[in-house]
């Protein structure tokens, strides 16, 4: 039953459909390795056990019968601390929000449910969803799985560590400037970052209405799909078959190959030449109107964050961890005129962007530019927490700004993710690119 634990979630459930898999004694395997783990407080806000058991009875019941709902029917999965939950506290990770507890489900865990997936519990994440790399003093700081001094990265940091230290078959997060993406690069995980619309946000705790997205963090890319499919209540894409060979990628340059660590920058250049080795087309450009929405991050961000939170903060804002508020009120000099100037230079920038990508199948780049930064240094050294969660989401916002879908897969280098990008609306279309990649960077 142990390995159980680092099956992919695919694989669980085709043990649950033959009757090998007892979804109770799965549930209760991952129960117990949450109980014991040394870490699991620092992964898990908390655990919801009887949710757990009931849903796991019932899908124990229905596999018997042989009325499964869903593929993912009777697998354990763990939801990271924004998507409400009934009658479970839900506080993003904030002491603002502390004793904070839903009447209703969030849409896509309602939707999860109905497909017969079992919730594990709720997992830390970055205060109020805004830093990348999965530092939160006031509640917790999930290790990375590469080097526990290290963070995990965020703002979905106890999602990604869930699945990496065993604790869940795979997690969800939000994805409003990477959160989902450089979790799970720097964990070596599958991470899906959805466009714009593409799952309903009713229920999920916001940061940035305009750029907030949802998606899955799993072992690999089938996993993701099915998840997806659960979160969205429609059937997974059909990812038998799909081929690397004479798939034309753009390897974007311009800010996104700037100043990587030097693991991440022989990591990824291994990584493209293996889909080159797999009959992928690599065209290496530059697209200059990148660089220019980047650069609209600190006014746009800042600016809808804060007017989203400002009432809240200013409320207790010594409840805060410092670096997080203030990050927050960057925002709050902005004025009219520039937060709508910068917008119509987003607007500008997206389409210069989808007339640069327009005959490729996807833009790759890598996922985050640097390694997992130690957790001390961010701690006590206020300059460096700055640069690094600007370095780490460097890449990621990339595709907020421009409103695209984005995958991120394991390289084969510990902590150093490829990053697929792709028009919003193109997920399953994605979700096949990535599965084909996947086997050509294995």
């Amino acid at each position: 039953m142990e390995d159980w634990r680092w099956m992919s979630a695919g694989d669980l459930s085709r043990g649950i459909g033959s009757g090998e898999i007892d979804p109770v004694a799965l549930t209760e395997t991952f129960l117990d390795a949450i109980e014991a783990h040394a870490l699991s407080p620092r992964i898990y806000a908390r655990t919801t056990p009887e949710r757990a058991r009931a849903e796991a009875r019932a899908a124990a019941g229905r596999a018997k019968a042989g009325r499964r709902r869903s593929p993912l029917d009777g697998v354990p999965v763990s939801w990271k601390d924004l998507f409400d939950s009934a009658g479970v506290a839900t506080e993003a990770g904030s002491r603002l929000l502390e004793g904070r507890v839903p009447a209703h489900d969030a849409t896509v865990l309602r939707n999860a449910t109905e497909a017969g997936l079992v919730c594990l519990g709720k997992t830390h994440m970055t205060e109020l969803a805004f830093s990348g790399i999965g530092l939160n003093p006031m509640t917790g700081s999930p290790p990375c799985v590469n080097d526990e001094e290290a963070v995990s990265g965020g703002s979905s940091s106890g999602a990604a560590t869930s699945v990496g230290f065993g604790l869940a078959a795979a997690a969800t997060g939000s994805d409003t400037g990477g959160s989902i993406r450089a979790p799970a690069a720097w964990n070596d995980l599958v991470g899906l970052k959805t466009g714009p619309g593409a799952l309903p946000m009713e229920g999920v705790v916001p940061l940035c209405p305009r750029f907030d997205t949802l998606g899955p963090l799993a072992r690999n890319v089938e996993d993701a799909s099915l998840f997806w499919a659960a979160m969205a209540g429609r059937t997974a894409p059909d990812l038998e078959g799909a081929s690397i060979e004479g798939r034309r990628f753009l390897a974007l340059e311009t800010v996104a190959m700037e100043d990587l660590d030097p693991a991440v920058d022989q990591g990824y250049r291994a990584a493209v030449e293996r889909l080159r080795g797999a009959g992928a087309v690599i065209e290496w450009r530059e697209i200059p109107a990148v660089a220019r929405a980047v650069a609209q991050s600190s006014i746009v961000f800042a600016a809808e964050a804060y007017a989203v939170w400002r009432d809240t903060i200013e409320a207790r804002p010594e409840v805060m961890y410092p670096p997080v508020r203030e990050r927050f009120r960057g925002g709050r000099d902005v004025s009219a005129p520039d937060y709508l100037a910068a917008w119509r230079v987003i607007d500008e920038c997206r389409e210069a962007y989808h007339a640069a990508a327009a005959g490729f199948d996807a833009v790759i780049l890598p996922t985050c530019p640097i390694l997992p930064p130690n957790r001390h240094r961010l701690e006590t050294e206020e300059d460096y927490f700055v640069s690094r969660n600007l370095m780490t989401l460097r890449n990621t916002r990339i595709g907020n700004y421009l409103g695209l879908t984005g995958l991120t897969l394991p390289t084969g280098t510990p902590s150093v993710g490829c990053l697929l990008q792709t028009p919003a609306g193109s997920e399953a279309r994605l979700l096949r690119l990535g599965r084909a990649a996947e086997r050509a960077l294995a």
